[in-house]
């Protein structure tokens, strides 16, 4: 059998017929004559070399050449409705579809516990693929067609892409406990003395929020002598712990690895250094009702999730270690009469 010299359309009406045992009945659902349906049932008869149907009282019977080829031809029509169809009868709960979102390691910890949870219970049998920001890239960006969303810096889009505002964060910086520059106020002098960690998350380069942060530094005139780049946020905290060198990553971040390894955490020397987060996605996925769904799971669980981290700073260039500042500590004692575990 020369599969392209076959008319595919004789099979859909072999199809009908087959389901309706009737070629009137067939015509009827195709829309054709019942001639036509007749005709096409005798082109391929020559081409299968098989009558296919025969005639049993009012009805039409399926030869067993034809009948065992009813199920594999329910399948493939079912398949390219499907495929003309696309997913327009998504089912959250019974799809086994994988979903891509590309992230740094700083979303990786902070925010991914909260988007499996919410994945895990609105899309049971689907699959969640996380990539790193250089999978993205190299990727060829969400135009690439391999990832369906990414979590980054808000920032201009380029044109055919969509974005949704998730979080707002503040920054701050940290070092190792016991540096000499945690045991008072960070000054824009101490600052821009101290050597510095930078961190490049896109294939080597300063990403959205590095050249984001660099702006906002120079606004307020401080400026960074760079000792060391590293690829991930995690990177720069595990050199900072072990260096005198002193390294900027978002304050929520910094306050969970303040937990796991010797970090204090340094408020920055200028107001309001803080970043609007959001997930990007592209227009090839944008009419998508699978990618949309995986999109509302997506934000609900970080807006929901995620505290409201670009907050007042209370006392300008306060330090604090393990998470908790001097002046919360001072707040919450204020309010409950407890002494709150710096720790904590």
């Amino acid at each position: 059998m020369n599969l392209p010299a076959l008319d595919l359309n004789l099979l859909l009406v072999l199809h009908a017929v087959l389901e309706e045992r009737s070629a009137a009945r067939a015509a009827r659902r195709l829309h054709v004559t019942p001639s036509a349906v007749s005709n096409s049932l005798a082109r391929l008869r020559a081409q299968l070399g098989d009558p296919l149907v025969v005639r049993s009282g009012r009805g039409l019977v399926a030869t067993p050449r034809a009948q065992q080829m009813i199920p594999r031809l329910r399948a493939a029509f079912g398949e390219i409705a499907g495929a003309i169809e696309g997913d327009r009868a998504f089912d959250p709960k019974t799809t086994s579809r994988a979903f891509a979102i590309a992230c740094s390691d700083l979303d990786q910890i902070c925010s991914l516990p909260a988007i499996a949870r919410a994945f895990a219970a609105e899309m049971p049998r689907a699959v969640l693929r996380v990539a790193s920001v250089d999978h993205l890239e190299a990727a060829g960006g969400l135009a690439g067609g391999d990832i369906d969303a990414a979590i980054a810096p808000a920032h201009p889009l380029p044109p055919g892409h969509h974005a949704a505002n998730l979080y707002e964060q503040d920054s701050v910086f940290v070092v190792r406990r016991g540096h000499p520059c945690a045991r008072g106020p960070m000054t824009r002098e101490v600052f821009n003395a101290m050597r510095h960690i930078d961190i490049h998350v896109a294939l080597g380069r300063g990403g959205i929020g590095n050249r984001a942060a660099r702006e906002q530094l120079a606004a307020h005139g401080l400026r960074r002598e760079i000792a060391m780049t590293v690829p991930s946020f995690s990177a720069a905290a595990v050199a900072a712990a072990n260096t005198d060198l002193i390294a900027g990553m978002p304050r929520r971040l910094a306050e969970a690895l303040a937990r796991l390894a010797p970090l204090a955490i340094i408020e920055p020397p200028m107001p309001g250094f803080s970043m609007r987060v959001q997930l990007v996605w592209h227009e090839r996925t944008h009419e998508d009702e699978g990618a949309r769904c995986f999109r509302e799971i997506v934000i609900s669980a970080l807006r929901e999730t995620t505290p409201p981290y670009a907050r007042p700073r209370t006392q300008a260039g306060r330090s604090h270690k393990g998470g908790v500042s001097r002046a919360r500590r001072e707040q919450e004692r204020a309010k409950t009469g407890r002494r709150v575990n710096p720790a904590s």
